[in-house]
């Protein structure tokens, strides 16, 4: 039973389910706007499934390929992909099975699902080996978590929205212009190890300015989609208080390097809950 626990631990330590908050409320915030309400309990159970099981994917393979860089960053040394508490064969066998959760669960919500879900894998994968040659890897992966809310309407209505593309363009640019904070902790050790991130390339001032660039651009992006989508009064309080949001984190990473987690994982956090909230007012359910 211990070995159990331990082993779900470890898993849980490798993918960090918790941060699946950042992609989860979007998806759903999509099948709502898209459902024009309520969209019922199967599509609940698929979309978390699909959501989880993609993320799963994404971050096992990640740590998969990752493990001859993140043994000599002091940062991921002791992740458990690192430090030998989960092997490579355990690895790949838990990506391989998340893989095939995703293309069921798709196959079971509609065929443009299915269909999709290939070049989606292919897309989650692509970001572990795009950082490696290019600094627009920080873009990559706000592309992968921006899907998902391409993946909320396909569910509803098996069809790609002009809405949902401009839903998904914002979260691309929230989440490359967060991570972009957060790839501030290994600026130095990215410069050592020659790889491609906009800290290492351009320094701290630069990568600043940058992140800016993008959560401007995603606050546009999410105005455009909300007129698009002819949403209501508390989608476009959540848009507002989503820019005070990105302020303040910028004000807390500006102020204190050591603070970046607080940025990363509490302010996102309340970001997409707090907007899945305000857009369960507006439709009222």
């Amino acid at each position: 039973m211990q070995k159990i626990s331990d082993f779900l631990k470890n898993i849980n330590e490798l993918v960090m389910f918790k941060h699946s908050i950042f992609s989860l409320p979007f998806i759903f915030i999509a099948m709502i706007v898209s459902a024009d309400g309520w969209f019922g309990n199967y599509l609940l159970l698929m979309g978390v499934l699909a959501a989880v099981s993609a993320r799963n994917f994404a971050m096992a393979f990640n740590r998969y390929i990752d493990r001859d860089v993140d043994v000599s960053n002091p940062r991921t040394a002791k992740r458990p992909s690192v430090d030998g508490r989960l092997d490579g064969k355990t690895i790949l066998g838990f990506l391989i099975l998340n893989a095939m959760i995703f293309i069921a669960v798709a196959y079971l919500i509609n065929s443009l699902a299915f269909i999709l879900s290939f070049p989606i894998l292919i897309l989650l994968g692509g970001y572990s080996y795009f950082k490696r040659f290019s600094s627009l890897a920080h873009l990559f992966l706000g592309l992968t978590l921006g899907l998902a809310p391409i993946a909320g309407v396909v569910a509803v209505e098996a069809k790609i929205t002009m809405w949902s593309f401009l839903l998904s363009l914002g979260v691309m640019f929230w989440v490359a212009g967060f991570d972009l904070l957060y790839s501030l902790q290994d600026m130095e050790f990215d410069k050592k190890n020659k790889l491609f991130s906009i800290p290492a390339l351009y320094g701290k001032d630069a990568t600043m300015f940058i992140s800016k660039l993008f959560h401007s651009l995603t606050i546009l992006f999410w105005f455009l989609f909300a007129i698009e989508a002819e949403v209501g009064f508390f989608t476009y309080l959540a848009i507002i208080i989503s820019a005070v949001i990105l302020y303040f984190e910028h004000k807390i990473v500006n102020q204190d390097f050591s603070k970046i987690d607080k940025a990363f994982f509490t302010l996102n956090g309340y970001l997409g809950i707090m907007f899945i909230i305000m857009v369960i007012i507006d439709y009222g359910f």
